[in-house]
């Protein structure tokens, strides 16, 4: 099974991008799909996550009313549609998929495939 990220590109303050990921197979066996992305000379963070096992969706502070985090499973994709955007919002964004506990959800260990990465960069 492949991630495929795309939707990336350079954007203004104040502007909006829309990433998807698509996975490449049906039923691969994750619950839960997730954004994170990845600063230059900073670790990997989390962005938000879909589990439509337990039904949740979850966005970090940073991003929370500015993202959402969407879900299309007829096509095996999801969405982060990312509003108002900021040159702090600069990053590679990654899509990762598995099976995460609660304790697990908002960190890296929880996701066992991940995408390529697509670069978005934000000018002030």
């Amino acid at each position: 099974v492949q991630l495929v990220e795309s939707g990336g590109g350079l954007v203004q303050a104040g502007g909006s991008l829309r990433l998807s990921c698509a996975a490449s197979e049906n039923e691969f066996g994750a619950n839960a799909m997730a954004w994170f992305r990845q600063a230059p000379g900073k670790e990997r963070e989390f962005v938000a996550v879909r589990d439509w096992r337990r039904r949740t969706t979850l966005y970090a502070d940073s991003v929370n009313g500015r993202f959402s985090i969407s879900r299309d499973p007829a096509i095996n994709t999801i969405y982060l549609q990312m509003n108002s955007l900021k040159p702090d919002d600069t990053a590679v964004y990654y899509c990762a998929a598995g099976r995460p506990i609660t304790s697990t959800m908002r960190t890296t260990r929880g996701y066992t495939l991940w995408g390529q990465g697509t670069q978005v960069t934000v000018s002030s």
